[in-house]
């Protein structure tokens, strides 16, 4: 992809392209059976967003994916930002 097509993202959602594509990188060993990582990831996305998370939110974020056991790759990561809206 080109540069100036992250260039538009960035200023469209405010949101540090570096910053998105370390922590996908940084999920692609996590385990997300472990309620802790799961916590952490739930931060650094809120952290990246700019966003404030409330404790009741980031319990159920976090159960639901403890639960289900699944990756979280770029594009989950993406709908979590936009849904932040």
């Amino acid at each position: 992809m080109d540069q100036q097509f992250f260039k538009n993202i960035e200023k469209k959602t405010g949101v540090n392209m570096k910053d998105i594509f370390e922590l996908a990188n940084s999920l692609q060993n996590a385990n997300f059976n472990d309620e802790k990582t799961v916590r952490q990831v739930v931060k650094r996305v809120a952290q990246i967003a700019n966003r404030k998370v409330p404790k009741e939110l980031e319990d159920q974020i976090v159960k639901t994916i403890v639960q289900s056991g699944k990756q979280i790759d770029f594009n989950t990561i993406a709908n979590m930002m936009n849904n932040k809206k």
